[in-house]
């Protein structure tokens, strides 16, 4: 009867599962957390280190993190763990946005389902209401944070509606007014009739959208030239609603117009022969097919400046008695010859540069439409009307006054509220402003700061420098009721704003006991004082936009928190921030401090799903992370995070996750490797590094390598490019070649062997390094690998990463090994050939002959390459290799002749070998002198 030799055998032994059993074993790691104070612990520990702060930027309290929200908290937790772990003091303290439209939205959205009017209720109370749905959705959002893995100050987050904040913000906007940087003016400014405010940049999206066109006839009733005796000016426009505004006629000073004479035209034309018509001499054939014009004749041409000094009559003059006025030609720059007639319709309540026309030659500028989208009395004949359900009458009045000449449909690129989703108007009303190019110099100062600001990636810095090059004064006044109010006071005889620092003061410190409520609840005069009476002022109700809030955030949370510091060193958001709070933290900055409140700014794409598509509910793609979390863990959605190119939008599906699962499991299987042969290592056993075989020197230096790359890439945020370091580093340097070669010695060689005694003085080396490394990312699944070897100890993410002795770095032998294994990978390509044709089972029935190079030979001296190729044994030859001899394109100079080892198969390492048949007990003499050991 044979020896069962099974329990000599150093099998690998640990409690370190191979299943993950993530969803069920995260919380649990996140309740040990909780329970021995983490977050304080790390705070505690990097007490005096130098500090690197990532600022927050807050995500709105209103509903459940997306995926998005959630891509997000996890780079920022592993840039915050990363710095942590190089020794920097790393706090993070969360935030949220607590005002603004989106938790207005909402009340109101129950208000109607309810058949309230929102206007009926104190604005105390809807007030009131917003903050308590705000205050629920942090407590949600909260714990689903926690449950992602981010570490941070979840006790004491900032929330902007706190009282102190809100003090605060007030205190930022009041430097603006106290420096008269603030103005109230009357500006174009795209307008929600959905949500009745205007609307900052941040808050619009933009969609396909049909618009209604319409080619319409002026009367020229004052010519500036003989050809103009007659004629009409035919303009164009997308938008019909907003013909009872028109007040211009705006032409292109250097552009060729001409007067065309009808002649004939088609059976639906709404031209007529022997009308005579002004348009832009390029554009003549475009309008003529558009309007059923089949012959013509054109008149001379004209330079813009020709047809300065003519007057138009308006085509609605004297519907219910109004549009009397004069439609004066105008010269503007903006025209251009792209599309329309090369006479652009101009309604200064109704585009910024028709605004800005507008104001330069001293056109009324008239409140047509009110802020629910219907107009007013200043637009006879369609007084209540809603400017959406516009096109078909202002079309009929046109009709009915012949001065319709076609109309048409266009779909084009369209401004849409973000919350509602419905198209918005421009709309000219008195709104407050910070200027651009007052005598702050704001954009020469935030160009300048841009300047200075690392991006990452690097385009950003030319995305963000476009805007704020071209943007216009900065809106900041919102009509609506749950915010920060512009807590200002106007002179109602001068129209001048109230800039008293003691007025600013005392609501300051009212907004400090009472919140911003304040405003509304205590009487005005008490806020004016002694010195004024409130009948002289009007008092201000607009609220602050909610940009202007979070870009205050560096002054109410960096300045006053003392764990942080100001300038941040980054803000990490979604590259849509460009224009929204990185753009609206650096103007505030750069208006009341001079420079940007960070020193680097990260920006990351969109989450898509696999097809690259947005996610909406609509195509009904999208994915919760809560719900992932519950098939999939944390863990996996954090490596998902860190494996993909932030850079660019990212993918998300089900293969992707499934590929993501695969890499992780080679991640745990490499540290169930490690953990399950290291079982019993003490440091009697440590060999020291001078003492070890060249494999193991080998890998010591690879680790080098690997801990260059985790410096370096964190550095440069380049997390994908550090984790498929490390996951081919365990994927192919050790599963494939490490612990495949080596498993032979932990199982089989004796407890002192030297051989052994290195392997597993690297492991636990690997074992602390890849621990380490891995932290950040695999939050959990680092702990619970850490604490399965060390029970005792508080957590992993008290760990610095390791510093790697100098020594351990060989350039030489790092080289020597890269032909050693490029030599290694012939021969096992030969083994696996002969595997497949089934002449060997295993690669221990191998014994081959390699044909090398003679340099080659030298170069393999004092090397088992038997040991390496995982055979019985192996023969060098610098002879000649048969013409069969085995090779691999892609290595020069070697050649492998398959060979069967000779002997018998060893019953406790499975090595073929000619002494075993010597052997009493059927084992070779390595593995003899091993049950020696084991059994004394």
């Amino acid at each position: 009867m044979s020896t069962d030799f099974r329990t000599t055998v150093f099998l690998p032994q640990t409690d370190f599962p191979m299943r993950a059993d993530l969803p069920n074993r995260e919380p649990r790691l996140q309740a040990r957390w909780q329970e021995i104070g983490l977050y304080e612990r790390l705070r505690e520990t990097a007490k005096g280190r130098e500090k690197f702060v990532l600022h927050d930027g807050p995500p709105y309290a209103n509903g459940h993190i997306h995926m998005g929200t959630a891509l997000n908290k996890i780079l920022k937790d592993v840039v915050v763990k990363n710095q942590q772990m190089l020794g920097k003091d790393a706090p993070y303290v969360p935030g949220w946005d607590c005002h603004g439209l989106p938790i207005e939205w909402q009340i109101e959205q129950e208000y109607r389902k309810k058949g309230m009017d929102k206007d009926a209720v104190s604005i105390a109370d809807f007030r009131r209401e917003c903050r308590e749905h705000a205050l629920r959705f942090i407590d949600i959002q909260r714990g689903e944070f926690i449950r992602l893995g981010v570490s941070g100050d979840w006790a004491n987050p900032y929330t902007t509606m706190a009282f102190d904040a809100e003090a605060g913000i007030f205190r930022e906007l009041s430097k603006f007014l106290l420096s008269g940087s603030l103005y109230r003016g009357k500006k174009s400014v795209m307008w929600s009739v959905v949500e009745k405010t205007a609307l900052a940049e941040a808050e619009v999206e933009y969609h396909d959208h049909t618009s209604v066109t319409i080619w319409v006839k002026f009367d020229i009733v004052r010519p500036s030239h003989a050809e103009l005796e007659g004629a009409k000016a035919v303009i164009w426009t997308t938008t019909p609603w907003t013909m009872p505004a028109n007040r211009a006629i705006a032409y292109g000073p250097l552009m060729d117009y001409a007067v065309i004479t009808v002649q004939a035209v088609g059976a639906d034309s709404l031209a007529k022969p022997g009308e005579r018509l002004l348009l832009g001499l390029d554009l003549i054939e475009e309008v003529a097919k558009a309007a059923g014009i089949t012959e013509w004749s054109t008149g001379p041409v004209l330079k813009g400046t020709a047809l300065e000094g003519t007057i138009a009559r308006h085509p609605f003059a004297g519907l219910e008695g109004g549009y009397g006025f004069e439609v004066p030609l105008l010269s503007a720059d903006y025209v251009t010859t792209d599309q329309g007639t090369g006479l652009v319709h101009t309604a200064p309540t109704h585009g910024e540069d028709d605004f800005n026309t507008g104001l330069k030659y001293g056109l009324e500028i008239p409140d047509t439409v009110a802020g629910d989208g219907t107009y007013t009395e200043e637009a006879p004949g369609f007084v209540g009307l809603h400017v959406f359900k516009a096109a078909e009458p202002v079309i009929e009045a046109l009709v009915a006054r012949e001065a319709l000449l076609a109309r048409g449909t266009l779909v084009h690129s369209y401004p849409h509220s973000w919350r509602s989703k419905a198209p918005l108007i421009f709309r000219a009303t008195a709104q407050w402003f910070i200027p651009m190019d007052g005598e702050d110099h704001l954009r020469q100062k935030a160009l300048a700061a841009i300047d200075t600001t690392r991006f990452v990636p690097a385009r950003g810095k030319n995305r963000i420098r476009s805007m704020v090059e071209s943007r216009p004064d900065w809106n900041i006044s919102r009509q609506r009721s749950w915010g920060v109010p512009i807590a200002v006071f106007v002179e109602k005889a001068s129209g001048a704003v109230l800039r008293d620092p003691e007025v600013v003061e005392r609501i300051a410190q009212a907004f400090e006991t009472e919140g911003a409520d304040a405003w509304w609840t205590r009487d005005p005069q008490f806020f004016l004082g002694d010195r004024y009476r409130l009948e002289d002022f009007e008092k201000i109700d607009d609220i602050l936009d909610v940009w202007f809030d979070s870009g205050s955030t560096h002054a109410t949370v960096l300045e006053q928190r003392p764990e942080l510091k100001w300038p941040a060193d980054l803000y990490l958001e979604g590259s849509d921030q460009h224009r929204g709070w990185f753009h609206s933290s650096l103007l505030e900055s750069c208006g009341t401090r001079g420079r940007a409140p960070y020193d680097a700014v990260l920006t990351h794409g969109f989450v898509v799903d696999a097809e690259g598509r947005k996610m909406s509910k609509s195509l009904g793609n999208t994915l919760s992370p809560m719900d992932l979390m519950k098939t999939h863990g944390a863990d996996i959605l954090r490596l998902w995070t860190v494996s993909s190119d932030y850079a660019e939008d990212i993918r998300i599906g089900k293969q992707v996750l499934d590929g993501t699962a695969d890499a992780y499991r080679r991640l745990r299987n490499t540290l169930r490797y490690i953990l399950g042969n290291l079982a019993g290592f003490n440091e009697t056993e440590r060999l020291e590094v001078e003492k070890m075989p060249e494999l193991e020197r080998w890998v010591l230096h690879r680790l080098t390598d690997l801990d260059r790359a985790v410096r370096e890439l964190n550095a440069s945020f380049d997390f994908a490019a550090l984790y498929k370091a490390i996951h081919d580093f365990c994927a192919v340097d050790l599963s494939a070649f490490y612990f495949d070669v080596r498993k032979d010695a932990f199982y089989c060689d004796s407890k002192d062997s030297l051989r052994r005694r290195a392997a597993r003085t690297v492991l636990d080396y690997l074992f602390d390094c890849l621990t380490a490394w891995l932290a950040p990312v695999l939050v959990h699944t680092a702990e619970e690998a850490w604490l399965s070897r060390h029970p005792d100890a508080d957590s992993v993410h008290l760990r610095r990463y390791p510093e790697l002795p100098a020594a351990w770095r060989d350039e030489a032998l790092a080289l020597k090994w890269q032909r050693v294994r490029e030599i290694r990978r012939v021969i096992t390509g030969a083994l696996e050939l002969e595997r497949k044709e089934k002449r060997i089972g295993a690669s221990l029935q191998a014994a081959p002959v390699v044909h090398v190079l003679a340099k080659d030979e030298s170069l393999l001296k004092g090397i088992d390459m038997a040991e390496l190729a995982i055979t019985s044994g192996l023969e060098l030859s610098t002879a000649p290799a048969p013409a069969n001899a085995f090779k691999a394109e892609d290595v020069d100079g070697v050649a492998v002749e398959p060979r069967l080892a000779a002997g018998l198969k060893c019953a406790r390492c499975w090595q073929v070998l000619v002494e075993v048949e010597q052997s009493s007990n059927g084992i070779c003499q390595r593995c003899e002198a091993a049950v020696a050991k084991v059994a004394a």
